[in-house]
């Protein structure tokens, strides 16, 4: 069975100068930035939570199991529930908000409604530490080890599970999917690979290597593919841990650029550019069509940052001292900055409208809006 092991024992030393926090500088902000509201569903107690949008409603979790429906635009709270289990991921959400998913402690899967009544749950027989997916009828979970589970989404029948290729150790992080054409899935895996699966039944359409492991002790030859794949139009792009960045022709998974580069957390990806930070949090911007190096900003290193998401202009990550971060699209340099409570941002920040939702690890939700 594969052994997996926390990000920060895997490539952090407090003996490393490179891994002590880069002291934050003042800046004349270029971009206005307004807080449009805030909200608290529960803290993560070291689990990523990651809010959810659809139809202009936010929905949040906390490890102690509570679930919260938020209006996008203003905060107000539409309803909040709690289950019995203690949570370690979600929430997943149906597009029109039909149905809700999260995951629970000893491999649970917990399906609501969108009143947040409970429906059903499963086991998948491992950690669920990634917000389970919901689409085609189908509900697909993970598990830390990278096996995916669909079950039917109304009845909680298990359809099908694919399994990848088994490594002896991968990181204890989230591994996400997305979806892809009228019948598929991408992930990313423990080992270095990526692929399409058919969610009608679970096989693969094309499995590629992102990476491939280095090195000679088991930690250094980790390479797991980050976060989840990013896909705009045809290009698929994904990032591993100690090996490469890259994207790859959606259609049949040939490779049309890599990089050497090492993510814990993934990229974010648009026509224009794909943006990743590092393993130090350097934040590196590529041409989305060429992997050309665009910018990278080296003043937020050791800072333990989020996975960057773009709005409009602005390359926007979180940081561990609850620091939100704009940066220039054009060229990576400060244009705002917002503060939250203080805590860590660990879960990648999401997008409604004109508003940046992000959740902090004591269980804060902030809107801030660009103006």
């Amino acid at each position: 069975m594969a052994m997996t092991v926390a990000i920060l024992a895997a490539c952090s030393s407090t003996k490393d100068p490179r891994r002590v926090p880069t002291p934050l500088t003042q800046f004349k902000p270029a971009l206005e930035v307004k807080q449009a509201w805030k909200a608290s569903v529960g803290k993560s107690k070291g689990f990523l939570f990651q809010p959810a949008i659809s139809s202009g409603f936010i929905y949040a979790a906390g490890a102690n199991g509570s679930i919260a429906k938020f209006d996008a635009t203003s905060g107000r709270s539409v309803w909040h529930t709690k289950v019995k289990e203690d949570l370690t991921a979600g929430v997943g959400v149906a597009e029109d908000g039909s149905l809700l998913a999260v995951g629970a402690q000893d491999g649970y899967v917990i399906v609501l409604d969108g009143e947040g009544k409970r429906l059903w749950s499963g086991n998948v027989g491992g950690e669920i530490l990634t917000a389970p997916l919901i689409g085609h009828n189908l509900v697909l979970v993970r598990t830390a080890d990278g096996r995916i589970t669909a079950f039917d989404a109304l009845t909680g029948e298990q359809k099908w599970v694919y399994r990848n290729r088994a490594v002896p150790l991968n990181l204890r992080t989230t591994l996400g999917m997305r979806f892809a054409g009228a019948n598929g899935i991408l992930a990313g895996f423990p080992g270095g690979s990526m692929a399409a699966v058919n969610i009608d039944n679970g096989d693969p359409f094309w499995q590629s290597a992102v990476s491939y492991p280095q090195g000679v002790t088991e930690v250094e030859r980790i390479n797991d593919v980050s976060g989840a794949p990013e896909l705009v139009g045809r290009l698929a792009c994904a990032g591993s841990f100690q090996g490469r960045l890259g994207c790859f022709d959606v259609e049949n998974g040939q490779p049309v650029w890599q990089h050497p580069f090492s993510t814990y957390n993934g990229v974010a990806e648009d026509a224009q550019m794909v943006v990743a930070g590092d393993d130090y949090s350097v934040v590196s911007a590529f041409d989305a069509n060429t992997g050309r190096l665009l910018w990278e900003n080296k003043e937020l290193r050791a800072r333990d940052l989020s996975r960057p998401v773009l709005l409009g202009h602005a390359v926007v990550v979180g940081d561990y001292k609850g620091f939100v971060h704009f940066l220039s699209t054009d060229n990576g340099q400060f244009v705002a900055r917002m503060k939250t409570d203080g805590d860590p941002i660990t879960a990648p920040a999401v997008v409604s409208g004109d508003s940046l939702i992000v959740q902090t690890s004591s269980g804060d939700l902030y809107a801030f809006q660009p103006q």
